[in-house]
């Protein structure tokens, strides 16, 4: 089966361009069978698909409920849950990435890190604790290896890591515009008809579970504008800290929670 598992939709990321219905039609056409919503922070658009579309229209698609979080010190982390697990957390950016992986396990998730070799700050590998969070990419159950929107060098780095640690790898488009969606696509080696039975294979077939490829978008922000992007990416940096300071109680309590049903 074929799928993009790296989408950014317009009703659940503040810069996805696409609409949910919109994203499935075109990925649908280029013959995928399904995608993970992995909005920023965000479960939005996985919430317009099940409320206006879902046993309505594209009924032989799968859509998968995913979310692209923001860890405070080791970038973006795509995070896949159980289809009967709600955690509010998880759209409460800011969390340690040893948190997020102890919370996403025992509550029977899986997780790896988006474009692991991309930009500063946004990937775990260019992160200012880079060499520390180095040794967690062992706990991970994944990693993106193939990503639409980063530098052929970014992604060649990220398959030799998940070679190095035996990972089972994702390609996805990261694709906040129509014209990027499908770019990249993750095959699986068996049938994915929900969350559950995705992580299932990935548990029980580890690397050889997927294969994944794609094709480079040339329309990056990041293209557009040059060296101008080192600033972007510092803006986002701050961005990303004020708003984990600003969610730091919200945060605590769900983790009270959590902690407390798990016991």
């Amino acid at each position: 089966m074929k799928f993009d598992m790296h989408c950014h939709t317009k009703e659940g990321s503040l810069d996805g361009k696409v609409p949910i219905e919109e994203f499935i039609s075109i990925l649908q056409k280029k013959g995928f069978d399904g995608m993970l919503v992995s909005d920023h922070n965000s479960y939005g658009g996985y919430r317009a698909w099940k409320r206006e579309l879902k046993g309505k229209r594209f009924k032989d698609f799968v859509v998968l409920k995913g979310i692209e979080y923001d860890t405070i010190d080791a970038g973006h982390i795509l995070v896949i849950m159980p289809e009967n697990v709600k955690l509010k957390i998880l759209e409460l950016r800011g969390l340690p990435v040893q948190f997020l992986i102890d919370i996403v396990h025992k509550n029977g998730g899986i997780l790896g890190p988006a474009h692991p070799c991309g930009e500063k700050y946004l990937s775990i590998t260019n992160t200012r604790k880079h060499r520390k969070q180095l040794a967690v990419i062992d706990k991970f159950d994944f990693l993106e290896g193939f990503n639409a929107c980063e530098e052929v060098q970014s992604n060649e780095r990220a398959q030799k890591i998940a070679e190095l640690f035996a990972k089972p790898v994702f390609g996805g488009s990261d694709a906040h515009k129509p014209d990027c969606v499908g770019l990249a696509y993750t095959e699986f080696k068996g049938e994915i008809t929900c969350e559950s039975s995705l992580i299932r294979l990935i548990r029980e077939q580890g690397r050889a579970a997927t294969a994944c490829g794609g094709e480079y978008y040339p329309g990056t922000t990041k293209k557009k504008i040059g060296k101008a992007n080192d600033l972007l990416v510092q803006s986002f940096w701050f961005y990303n800290h004020f708003c984990s300071i600003v969610r730091r109680h919200k945060r605590k309590l769900e983790l009270k929670k959590i902690y407390i049903r798990l016991k």
